[in-house]
């Protein structure tokens, strides 16, 4: 490619056609990249904004991409020689480029440049060689030398001359020297080691000082530029008598190698001169060089007796690799006689420099989730020893998830090389461990951050798995029931948790109609009040999801679990109201003795537990010396015998209250008409059933050995159930929970009908026989040790037709339960309902003792069933 953008500065002047044909030269270089480097050529003190080359289109790069990929210039000298068109995608010259004060007198001048690209990351280096331009004239140290000569040198003796110096190199540099005419001296270029050229002033013709004493002379030194560049100096030779011989050393050129640790003092050559002079004339003294520099003063010292050059200062083979000494031998005899010669030192390399790390594009934030061999940064390794103590070698620690990708002239690629895990580490500090090969290896460490961006690789995870809620019936509509609570270890938006409820049902309703829930907080709100005798239990299933890229989520379930209150009075299931209103209409014989039962009255409570324990109590009578209500049983029953003077109508007002807080009651009314007629059938009805007494008296007596026997039976097997509960207090709290202990308990009855029901976690059993008898009996145990009451109920209602009225009438009160009945009109065949709470399992049997029926008939005995108690825990 050619430099389309180079120019020529005017104050070059003209160029003849060599100079031109350079030139073209230069424009028309072309560059070639291998193995990722592109290599310009460009003269020196171009323009700023001179161009360079088309490094977008060299690298294969669009002009977008340069403002996409971030593309930009990185110099490894520090400088910023060189910067970026965006526009047109080329490399300008951005600042002065001074060939002389970047190489100084080295033949070859390179630029490294580093062209850093993002996204992806890749590192390009380009080198730009800087041509040498004839910008610098020939210069002499002094502009005025002065040399002392005597009259009696002899033809042919030369005197060295100070050389001129030239920044420029190659043809640029100094080529030769000329001097003014003159009679008495020519002059001669003796080239040197390093290809130094120093004049040297030839004595042409025999000096007399009584003719001249001084010459004057005009010393040119040319370049090889074109055109040619020139510096001059007066030169002065003033001629002098007597002393004839120049001091001589016996080498030339001293050549010496040391390191650069050496110590301060050590001894670097030691020069020599001899002066075939005798006296003062032949007595030398050594000196450094009119001219030396400060730098090679500070560094060596000589002994101007013995000539034994020493180390003054501190050797850097990284700063001056090389030094030439120009030693001058004068003696002391008038005019002064002086020698030259010339001390070549070498410094050697030694390994005192570590290494070191350069970032060359600073870390970027990785995936957690991204692929072996990502980059995520580039960096470069440089130690400024040379040779095996340069080489460096870099290390990463071991069972780190990266690895370093060698590129080019110690450029790397810090990649991934194993599994990231932001949960787990989310930030990293890469050490990198440079060592180069020296003897001793010298290293140093950098350490990189790296940071870990999260992907949404973890779900909400709930605090419990599932929750349990318990809520009083008859809440507020809107009150919290419950908040429930996720976390996650992502991050950011992956973090950021909505909670939902999944679409499910409740009695056949969404439960969406019964609660919602707060998305952000996870708090859940009831959408109405809750009643206890409709709904005992229900699940929700919340859904926790992140906001992450795809989502993810879990779920948990809330159990919701309905306490009762005491929201319901006392239903009166007997005597019926429902024809005749609160009024009940009772009869009893005025000969009725003390104690004597009048009615019963049954009533159940739709609340459980305590909410459902019943109480009667006589609130008002007209005569409250006649009757007396019990307590629990609702009986109502004579104090004393009727007497004539009692009223004929009686009117008792009884209060049925149950046991919770607050206190629910009703009230029923019960109008007794006492009459003195009603004792002739009860009699009569007696001496009929007198006879066939006496048949089955025996059987009677069998039958209530049989149950006594059977009730003591009962009452062992209780109490062994429950000592064993008790010992057992550690398990689950039911006492009969296998299998072989309730087999024995099975079908004691063919027409028996056992039904298990459940409602969420509250479990009940439900046994029904087929017909009732027309007594009560009532038992009252505790079957499980967890609990304080249990109280269970055998009805025994004298007919299938009020038993069904008293099941109706339960079931009205109490919807959620279960209730069956068989229709069947068979004798001798007792219901048992029995309700279990959600830790006790209760196993009662029934066993069928009676073979016969028996009729008990009293006079104005109304039978009636009596109320069943639930076991509450």
């Amino acid at each position: 490619m050619c430099y389309s953008g180079l120019r020529v500065t005017k104050t070059m002047g003209y160029r003849d056609w060599r100079w031109q044909a350079l030139w073209w030269h230069y424009v028309f270089l072309l560059w070639s990249t291998t193995n990722g480097q592109t290599r310009y050529s460009i003269p020196e003190e171009l323009k700023q904004g001179s161009v360079v080359g088309n490094l977008a289109k060299d690298l294969g790069l669009g002009l977008s991409e340069i403002f996409d990929r971030k593309l930009r210039i990185a110099s490894e000298a520090g400088e910023q020689y060189f910067s970026v068109d965006a526009g047109k995608g080329e490399l300008v010259v951005n600042d002065r480029i001074d060939r002389e004060a970047l190489c100084s007198q080295s033949a070859s001048c390179v630029l490294p440049l580093q062209v850093v690209i993002e996204d992806p990351l890749q590192l390009v280096r380009v080198e730009v060689e800087i041509q040498d331009i004839n910008d610098n004239a020939p210069r002499f140290p002094s502009n005025d030398i002065t040399l002392e000569v005597a009259e009696s040198t002899g033809l042919g003796v030369r005197f060295p001359l100070e050389s001129a110096l030239d920044p420029d190199v190659g043809s640029n540099s100094l080529k030769s020297y000329t001097l003014s005419k003159d009679e008495c001296f020519t002059i001669r270029v003796k080239e040197v080691a390093g290809g130094r050229k120093v004049p040297e002033l030839i004595l042409a013709k025999n000096l007399d000082r009584e003719k001249k004493a001084v010459h004057k002379l005009l010393l040119t030194a040319l370049d090889g530029g074109n055109p040619v560049r020139s510096g001059t100096a007066q030169l002065s030779i003033r001629v002098l008598d007597i002393n004839d011989n120049v001091p001589t050393f016996e080498k030339t050129l001293y050549k010496v190698s040391i390191s650069e640790n050496a110590a301060e003092g050590a001894l670097i050559v030691q020069t020599k001169a001899t002066d075939m002079d005798d006296g003062q004339n032949g007595e030398i003294e050594y000196s450094f060089g009119a001219h030396t520099p400060d730098n090679v003063l500070s560094v060596f010292s000589i002994d101007h007796t013995s000539g034994t050059i020493c180390l003054k200062g501190r050797l850097n083979f990284e700063t001056t690799a090389n030094f030439e000494l120009d030693i001058s031998a004068k003696d002391k005899g008038s005019p002064r006689m002086e020698g030259h010669c010339t001390v070549h030192v070498e410094v050697l390399d030694v390994n005192d420099n570590a290494p070191e790390i350069i970032l060359t594009s600073h870390p970027k934030p990785v995936r957690e989730d991204s692929p072996d061999g990502t980059v995520v940064a580039l960096l470069s390794a440089r130690d400024l020893d040379s040779g095996v103590n340069g080489k460096v070698t870099l290390k990463l620690p071991k069972k780190s998830p990266f690895a370093l990708k060698p590129s080019f002239s110690q450029n790397y690629a810090l990649v991934t090389s194993g599994v990231l895990d932001r949960e787990n580490v989310s930030e990293y500090n890469i050490e990198i461990t440079a060592t180069d090969s020296g003897s001793p290896p010298l290293s140093s460490k950098k350490i990189i951050p790296v940071s870990i961006t999260d992907v949404n690789d973890n779900p909400p995870i709930f605090t419990q798995p599932s929750y349990n809620v318990y809520l009083k019936e008859n809440g507020v509509p809107g009150s919290i029931l419950y908040s429930v609570s996720a976390s996650d270890l992502d991050s950011d938006e992956n973090a950021k948790i909505s909670y939902s409820i999944l679409d499910s049902k409740v009695q056949d309703v969404s439960v969406s109609s019964y609660v919602y829930i707060n998305s952000d907080n996870g708090s859940i709100y009831s959408m109405h009040s809750f009643d206890y005798e409709k709904l005992k239990v229900f699940q929700i299933q919340v859904q926790a999801k992140d906001q992450g890229s795809p989502s993810l989520s879990s779920n948990t379930t809330v159990h919701v679990f309905i306490l009762d209150q005491n929201d319901n009075a006392p239903a009166v299931i007997y005597p019926s109201s429902a024809a005749l209103g609160s009024l009940s209409h009772q009869r009893m014989p005025r000969s009725a003795k003390a104690g004597h039962l009048v009615t019963k009255v049954t009533a159940v409570d739709a609340d459980s537990g305590h909410n459902a324990w019943i109480s009667y109590k006589l609130a008002e009578a007209t005569d409250a010396s006649l009757f007396t209500v019990n307590l629990y049983t609702g009986e109502v029953r004579t104090k004393r015998a009727a007497s004539e003077q009692d009223d004929s109508s009686q009117r008792l007002l009884i209060e049925i209250k149950d046991d919770g807080e607050p206190v629910q009651s009703a009230t029923v009314t019960v109008s007794i008409l006492l009459e003195d007629g009603l004792h002739e059938p009860i009699l009569d009805l007696r001496h009929k059933v007198a006879e066939p007494s006496r048949k089955t008296g025996r059987i009677t007596l069998y039958l209530i050995l049989s149950l006594a026997s059977v009730s003591v039976l009962s009452l062992v097997t209780f109490l062994i159930l429950a000592v064993k509960c008790m010992r057992n207090s550690t398990s689950s709290g039911n006492c009969c929970t296998t299998r072989t202990d309730c087999d024995h308990y099975k079908n004691p009855n063919r027409n028996l009908q056992i039904q298990l029901n459940s409602d969420g976690p509250i479990k009940y059993v439900e046994v029904l026989g087929g017909d009732m008898m027309s007594q009560s009996q009532s038992f009252r145990s505790c079957m499980s040790p967890m609990s304080e009451y249990s109280d269970f109920t055998l009805i025994k209602p004298s007919s299938t037709t009020d038993f069904k009225e008293v099941i109706s009438v339960l079931d009205a009160s109490l919807p959620d339960s279960t209730w069956t009945f068989e229709s069947q009109q068979v004798r001798r065949k007792h219901p048992l309902i029995l309700i279990l709470n959600k830790t006790t399992f209760f196993v009662y049997f029934v066993r069928n003792i009676l073979n016969h029926r028996f009729r008990t008939v009293q006079s104005n005995r109304v039978p009636a069933p009596t109320q069943p108690l639930r076991c509450n825990t």
